[in-house]
């Protein structure tokens, strides 16, 4: 409701808020999954219903909460991100993803079979394995849709310093729970009932004492 938002290439920007606030709306319309029943969204100035859908989504790498694998190999899974993708990139990828700390301890490599779904590997191994196939497609915005919230500590610091290198030089929007994702971000959008109620960086929203606040204080109890 009454959405007006501008993000600038190169921000991070994460969005905060109860389940049904509407965060995963927002990305969902800005890749087109649906439209708006009012008002437009533009990509340079451009509204994004004048863009070729397959033109739009390629501006998005997207990694969710539950990354969607299929049974092939590793190579396989990461490659659907570039198809025309070769070795060194692929492995270059999986540097990046702190997914090569587990590829290289496989029998088979990167011709490993994962299982329907991924189930022959760990939720951080199969986070890692999604955050390679968004990074060998390049794409200029990358989402991140609650991509560390059903980590371990350890699987989330991987996941957090693979993070780092993937929003270099990117456009970027994270919806997360965890206060160590957010502080990755440079502008915090905090929503509710589908409204933005608050909006600016960790400090600034923290010496407000208001909803933002409140969501810290209970992070931290």
């Amino acid at each position: 409701k009454d959405i007006n938002l501008t993000i600038n290439k190169g921000d991070h920007i994460a969005l905060v808020g109860a389940s049904g606030s509407g965060k995963t709306t927002i990305v969902d319309l800005l890749s087109r999954f649906y439209d708006p029943t009012a008002g437009n969204i533009q990509i340079d100035g451009v509204d994004i219903r004048d863009i070729q859908l397959n033109d739009l989504r390629k501006l998005f790498g997207i990694v969710t909460q539950d990354p969607i694998l299929f049974h092939d190999t590793i190579k396989n899974n990461i490659g659907l991100g570039n198809k025309n993708a070769t070795d060194q990139q692929i492995k270059e990828v999986t540097q990046m993803a702190y997914a090569d700390l587990f590829i290289n301890q496989t029998a088979h490599g990167y011709q490993s079979m994962i299982g329907d779904r991924g189930t022959k590997l760990s939720g951080g191994e199969r986070q890692r394995l999604s955050l390679a196939r968004a990074l060998l497609k390049d794409p200029p915005i990358l989402i991140l849709d609650e991509a560390t919230s059903a980590l371990d500590s350890e699987s989330e610091a991987l996941i957090q310093k693979a993070l780092q290198h993937a929003l270099s030089d990117r456009t970027a929007l994270i919806i997360a729970h965890r206060l160590s994702t957010i502080k990755l971000c440079n502008q915090i959008i905090v929503l509710k009932q589908g409204q933005i109620i608050e909006q600016g960086t960790h400090e600034a929203l923290i010496s407000k004492k208001g909803e933002y606040f409140k969501y810290v204080l209970l992070q931290s109890s």
